[in-house]
């Protein structure tokens, strides 16, 4: 009998543990909106030459050797006012070569409101890229208990996220 019993201490008892089953199931459908970027152009002025004498202003006010350009302390709308530049020849009989240009830049714009998703635009100098937006055609997501998603396509920009994660605990 001592050996029976010496060899029940050796035998494994019952362990208890809890165990923990989690279930996170996530859907997602996205259509893109409408948007538009529009950049405005810029006021730009530039001068060059060779064999000119340059000046600005005149009278009593007169700058020689100055040039002209843009006269950032005169904006009104979003355009700079421009300084005009005085020229002659330096050396009369001589070659001479002047080139001077002016841009005027795109005009500050009033609020824009947008109509049916979309706002209209007025045409600027600079560059503007439109994106018209997704189709829902016939997306839609279904999701069952088992974790399984089906995904039925829609048009352009749109988008279908389904995910199942399972955790198990054992503490």
């Amino acid at each position: 009998m001592k050996k029976l019993f010496a060899l029940l201490l050796f035998l494994p008892s019952a362990a208890f543990a809890d165990i923990k089953q989690e279930f996170v199931t996530s859907a997602q459908i996205s259509i893109d909106s409408p948007y538009v970027i529009t950049n405005a152009a810029p006021n730009s002025y530039s001068i060059s030459g060779n064999n000119i004498t340059t000046s600005t202003g005149s009278g009593d006010s007169q700058v020689t050797n100055g040039i002209g350009g843009l006269n950032l302390a005169s904006i009104t709308n979003g355009l700079a006012g421009v300084t005009a530049t005085n020229t002659s020849v330096t050396t009369a009989g001589s070659a001479f070569s002047f080139s001077e240009s002016y841009q005027a830049g795109d005009a500050t714009q009033s609020a824009i409101t947008p109509s049916s998703g979309i706002a209209t635009l007025p045409v600027l100098g600079g560059q503007t890229t439109v994106i018209s937006g997704g189709t829902a055609g016939s997306l839609a997501l279904t999701s069952v208990s088992s974790g399984i998603h089906t995904c039925t396509a829609g048009g352009s920009g749109t988008s279908c996220i389904g995910s199942t994660t399972v955790r198990i605990t054992i503490d």
